[in-house]
């Protein structure tokens, strides 16, 4: 099949769906200029996790781990959403897709006008206090660090899940309970091997659901994806929209002449 017929299916999938659900990883969002995780060019490439991305390093060096977080918000605060993004908004506005679960810590998803978005690691624009937890969010880059909390005045950290810490309990039930009534999971730009969110997609394929996948190669989520569009997500979700849009477009016309 050629890549418009893969297009072609793939749209009446998601037209013939009753419940879509989402799942994003940072492949969505490096055609908005922010590094991948993994990969030949991926900011672990380059990083060591366990000295940035820890709690314990955290308590080490906090200094150190606030450098970088600040120098990847600086990259994270001028990029913007892509065309990827913004389909996914419109694929909302349809009624067809009903939440997106990300693995990305951006916030681009909302900026873009996505209504229902589950940050499962947790939002970089956003401090908490280590203390009593209360939550920050920076307009920009903190200008002094390691900044501290504005209500009890000890260390603020990056709110986000770091390795070897539990995403938040309400946010994963909610997710694992919008897999579970998913019929069609759409799964963007994400290697599927962090768990728990690699897992999402194989709950609705256990349920008898259909697994669309769109990334630039193959991951773990391929051996059970139903359709498998090699593309960048801006690409393959425009045309997506696109043919969604016209098929409708094309049915309201023919309702339409048929009351004439």
């Amino acid at each position: 099949m050629d890549f418009e017929g893969i297009i072609e299916k793939a749209s009446n999938l998601l037209m013939d769906s009753n419940f879509t659900i989402g799942l994003t990883g940072a492949g969505i969002s490096a055609e908005s200029g922010i590094p991948t995780f993994r990969g030949k060019n991926g900011l672990w490439s380059k990083f060591k996790v366990e000295e940035l991305a820890t709690p314990e390093a955290f308590n080490r060096n906090p200094k150190l781990v606030w450098k970088w977080y600040k120098w990847r918000m600086e990259i994270i605060f001028n990029a913007r959403p892509n065309a990827g993004h913004y389909a996914l908004v419109e694929l909302e506005r349809l009624g067809i897709l009903k939440c997106i679960v990300t693995q990305n810590v951006d916030g681009l998803h909302h900026l873009a006008g996505n209504k229902c978005v589950i940050e499962l690691h947790g939002n970089i624009r956003r401090g908490r206090c280590i203390k009593c937890n209360y939550k920050v969010i920076f307009n920009e880059p903190p200008e002094n660090i390691p900044p501290k909390c504005p209500k009890c005045f000890n260390l603020l950290r990056p709110d986000v899940v770091w390795f070897g810490e539990a995403i938040p309990k309400n946010k994963l039930e909610r997710a694992f309970n919008l897999f579970s009534k998913a019929d069609l999971a759409l799964v963007i730009g994400t290697s599927g091997i962090v768990q728990p969110a690699g897992y999402l997609p194989y709950i609705v394929k256990e349920n008898g659901g259909l697994i669309i996948e769109i990334n630039v190669e193959k991951s773990a989520i391929t051996s059970i994806a139903d359709i498998f569009i090699k593309d960048k997500a801006s690409i393959a979700l425009s045309k997506i929209v696109k043919y969604i849009k016209d098929k409708l477009t094309s049915k309201l016309y023919d309702a339409s002449e048929n009351e004439l």
